[in-house]
């Protein structure tokens, strides 16, 4: 009786070991996804950046060429000038 009663707890101790290392392993792969998933999101962000900036080149007709989106960002301003000026006589 007594015996089985120490085999049983060295059961249950190998059980326990077990466990334990398999919680190790899964605690690592977690640590691994998140950083994981952190750098997917950084990436992300950073395309969505380069969506917006490709958008508002494009709205401005000058894709790949910043003098002329430069010319045109000037002609709206002075455009936003003039109608200020109208509106404030």
């Amino acid at each position: 009786m007594l015996e089985n009663l120490r085999k049983e707890i060295e059961k249950l101790i190998s059980l326990y070991e077990e466990e334990k290392t398999e919680r190790i392993r899964l605690q690592g792969l977690l640590a691994e996804s998140r950083a994981e998933n952190e750098s997917c999101r950084k990436q992300i962000g950073d395309l969505e950046q380069q969506v917006n900036n490709l958008q508002l080149s494009e709205a401005f007709g000058a894709v790949g060429d910043k003098a002329a989106a430069k010319e045109k960002i000037e002609k709206l301003i002075k455009e936003i000038d003039k109608c200020v000026s109208l509106l404030e006589n």
